[in-house]
């Protein structure tokens, strides 16, 4: 019996040992993808082209607010002046005017995180491509992303993830 027991605490620690061995064989690396999104030359692009095509209609919500100011302060500074009837049309009128502002600028904001979604989304599928393709090219067995809680600057591979996304 006690040879048994010898003979499977070596077999355990043999396992052991031959597990550790080819645990060293592995190359693992990471990649900060927040920083590459946040650097990446495609980002800025992205950046630039959304406020080329929303710029437009910011343009005109602004223009729209500033109306609307206009009217607020001509009915307070000419308010008493006016006939009770000439007020409440004012006031209807700045209140249509608020209200349509106020559903453009929500058009506005849902369009402009629909496109903005789609743009991170293109670069996200760029990045993990790219991410993909350089770990299968320098025989990475692993390579994590996010939710890692610390890594050396031996397996950070991220400032090479970002030159190859440059150069394209």
């Amino acid at each position: 019996m006690k040879i048994l027991s010898q003979t499977l605490v070596a077999f355990i620690l043999s396992l052991l040992l031959i597990s550790t061995v080819q645990a060293a064989d592995i190359k693992v690396g990471f990649v900060n993808v927040a920083r590459i999104l946040e650097k990446a030359p495609h980002a800025e692009k992205a950046k630039v082209a959304l406020e080329k095509e929303f710029s437009p209609r910011n343009k005109r919500l602004l223009a729209s607010q500033k109306a609307i100011k206009k009217l607020d302060e001509k009915l307070a500074r000419d308010g008493s002046l006016m006939t009770e009837g000439e007020v409440r049309k004012l006031q209807r009128n700045i209140l249509e005017k608020k209200r349509e502002a106020k559903r453009n600028q929500e058009e506005f904001r849902e369009d402009f995180n629909l496109r903005r979604n789609e743009e991170l989304g293109k670069l996200q599928r760029l990045v993990f491509e790219a991410i993909k393709s350089f770990s299968e090219e320098e025989k990475y067995d692993l390579v994590l992303h996010d939710g890692v809680v610390f890594t050396s600057n031996k397996v950070d591979i991220t400032d090479k993830i970002q030159r190859r996304l440059s150069s394209k």
